[in-house]
């Protein structure tokens, strides 16, 4: 009898890693008999196939609960459910050394996916010396692009597997013409776009130092769609550069690809990443792309700058320049969308998905 997959991603909070899982979970449901889901996330539960078992805490509330929280009681619960049934294999979707300590103990079998670069999980020494011990006991860990893999080989002696995000092209095309309200109030100005939580690692506070200080020198409107701990710095930085009537912030909106379709330009200002998912959606619908060379999967995605412009991390300075570049250089930069576009065949939807599927088949045996 094959193993019942139990996929375990106790917070769920509407990102890229989100869209993965909704998406590589409802493509196993049709390819394994028995596919459960432990998470606090009730909210989510709707995203995924009636089939798979969606195995959560009784209380509604734990959706207003912390992460560390939502994890603790997560844990319990894939406790409980190994204990009452050991034929089972674990997929982590989010690294989770307290997962894989339990599957260890019990001697159950582990797939991790780890979703962001090795250098923004921690500056500590012994934090990462603890990652090292506890990744290398997973049966296999999972990363999102070729870069991360080699940083995963560097900082922790882990032999990842590179599985690409799946690209739905068709959905997102679809998608981004959803007749909705108009964001941009110009067709004229240049029109540019920043989409991702608003939290320290997406580092947008770059992003609006680079446009204050061409405010002055070229006409261009600016959305940033998200949310987060952030919100309240941004919007003050907003207000003492008087940019209220250029930069509008988007509380998180489900498709924001209507939205997207309007820009010219997307910039990506993270401090590191895994595979940011936006870069591929900006690239499905032919944006020109400007971001941080951060680790990992920007310099990848760009080929190396022949597919859109990196910045150094942190320099708005130089992401300035850049925008400027872009406005003074569109004609010749437009090679390097269609080069791009192009290039979006590495993310193909079905070969990557049936990626995930072979490989825990060869665990559940």
């Amino acid at each position: 009898m094959k193993k019942r997959l139990i996929i375990f991603m106790p917070s769920i909070e509407g990102g890229g890693v989100e869209k993965n899982l909704f998406i590589v979970a409802n493509y196993l449901t049709r390819k394994i008999k028995r596919v459960s889901l432990i998470s606090a996330s009730k909210k989510y539960k709707n995203r995924f196939q009636k089939s798979i078992a969606f195995i959560s805490p009784k209380s509604d509330k734990w959706d207003l609960k912390s992460r560390k929280l939502k994890y603790l009681v997560c844990l319990i619960l894939l406790l409980r459910e190994i204990l009452r049934d050991r034929n089972v294999l674990v997929f982590a979707f989010q690294a989770n050394i307290y997962c894989i300590l339990i599957c260890k103990l019990l001697g159950i079998k582990i797939i991790t996916r780890s979703n962001t670069a090795p250098e923004g999980w921690s500056k500590s020494i012994f934090k990462k010396t603890i990652f090292k011990f506890f990744l290398n006991m997973a049966d296999q860990v999972i990363a999102n692009s070729y870069d991360f893999i080699r940083s995963l080989k560097y900082e922790f002696n882990v032999d990842g597997k590179c599985i690409y995000n799946p690209l739905d092209k068709r959905e997102i095309e679809k998608k981004s013409k959803i007749t909705t309200k108009k964001y941009f109030n110009k067709k004229s100005t240049l029109r540019i776009i920043n989409i991702g939580r608003f939290v320290d690692q997406k580092d947008q506070i770059t992003f609006l130092k680079a446009l204050n200080l061409i405010k002055h020198k070229i006409d261009f409107e600016a959305i940033l769609i998200g949310k987060g701990n952030d919100e309240v710095m941004l919007k003050n930085f907003i207000n003492k550069n008087k940019l209220k009537n250029k930069i509008k912030l988007v509380n998180f909106v489900e498709n924001p690809y209507p939205i997207l379709r309007e820009a010219e330009i997307l910039v990506l200002s993270s401090k590191f990443e895994g595979l940011p998912n936006v870069l591929l959606e900006a690239q499905v619908l032919k944006k020109f792309i400007i971001s941080s060379n951060c680790p990992t999967g920007p310099r990848e995605i760009l080929l190396n700058g022949k597919g859109g412009l990196l910045f150094e991390i942190g320099n708005f300075k130089e992401l300035a320049d850049k925008i400027i570049f872009y406005k003074k250089n569109k004609k010749k930069l437009s090679k390097l969308i269609k080069l791009s576009y192009k290039k979006l065949y590495r993310f193909d939807y079905n070969s990557n998905l049936n990626k995930y599927f072979e490989l825990i088949k060869k665990f559940q045996i």
